[in-house]
């Protein structure tokens, strides 16, 4: 017992040392003057995670197309703005892509770069509204390993990231990956429509393609950066690295799963049912893996709820 009461003494001072390194400039923005928001929403995630089957077992699913639109046209919005902010941050404040240290002054480009990143790190807080339209859809053979995997950790440890280094090389990764994520989105957001525009989307499968590559790019980059001594944490670079690999992984087990061991899956049948955030490809761990036995098994559930309702 006493070791673990020195154990947890030592965290709660070196969480607090940390705090006095932190970046000034960002401690009084919304949810970063403490970790506690940001671990108590991805709490509450993981709590509607198992509630919410549970909740949704006995009942019809939610339709939800209108306000898929919406949402995933906003997360376009959202995510085009994060994207063009750093850019163009980035261009005026003359930054590296080989070696970008962090530059903590209150120089105009340099806070509207950290801005534009502590809006990347809302944005995956939002993201975890995916898995609740998934689960309210019924759509609970699409809320994988990966997808939770992703939601959760990304959301945190972006919290981490604008704390400390709300700038320099950190600006590569959201910037590449707020790209990514407009083209996703606009793939989610189209196929809401439903079956007349999904006949056009046939480029689903290039976007968990476009995802794999992106991983590969940041262990590069990250990768030259430790190489060349770059005056920014060497510990950040290389739990990027490990946390790339992990990504790599899990994306490519499912690319093979959906388009090489299932390829006559990637086709959607016409006259389908919508598809957005729910049996497409991409980051936040859509799958199609099983549709067809998870939808068999979500009719069988509601049968047996509209049973015990009757």
């Amino acid at each position: 017992m006493e070791i673990v009461t020195h154990f947890v003494n030592d965290s709660i001072e070196f969480y607090k040392w940390s705090l006095s390194i932190a970046d000034k400039r960002v401690e009084k923005w919304p949810l970063m003057e403490s970790a506690f928001p940001t671990v108590a929403i991805s709490i509450l995630y993981l709590i509607f995670l198992w509630l919410g089957p549970k909740y949704m077992q006995h009942r019809e699913p939610f339709q939800l197309r209108k306000t898929l639109i919406v949402y995933n046209f906003s997360m376009v919005i959202l995510n085009f703005y994060i994207c063009k902010e750093l850019y163009l941050g980035s261009r005026a404040a003359g930054y590296s892509y080989r070696c970008q240290p962090v530059n903590y002054s209150d120089d105009v480009n340099e806070v509207r770069i950290a801005a534009a990143l502590w809006w990347y790190y809302i944005s995956k807080g939002v993201e975890y509204l995916d898995t609740v339209f998934f689960i309210l859809r019924k759509k609970f053979n699409q809320v994988s390993f990966l997808h939770v995997y992703h939601h959760c950790t990304m959301f945190i440890l972006w919290w981490i990231g604008i704390k400390w280094v709300a700038g320099g090389q950190s600006f590569f990764g959201a910037h590449i990956n707020a790209a990514i994520h407009v083209i996703m989105y606009l793939y989610y957001a189209l196929a809401a429509f439903g079956p007349k525009i999904q006949k056009y989307l046939w480029w689903k499968k290039y976007l968990t393609i476009i995802q794999m590559i992106q991983f590969h790019v940041t262990i590069g980059h990250a990768g030259h950066s430790l190489y060349i001594d770059c005056d920014f944490p060497q510990w950040m670079h290389w739990a990027l690295i490990g946390y790339a690999v992990t990504f790599i992984i899990l994306f490519a087990n499912f690319y093979y799963q959906t388009y090489r061991r299932h390829p006559r899956w990637e086709a959607a049948p016409k006259g389908g049912k919508a598809i957005a955030n729910g049996n497409s490809v991409v980051t936040n761990g859509v799958s199609k893996v099983g549709e067809k036995q998870a939808t068999a098994e979500n009719g069988k559930t509601q049968k047996k709820g509209r049973a015990k309702r009757e």
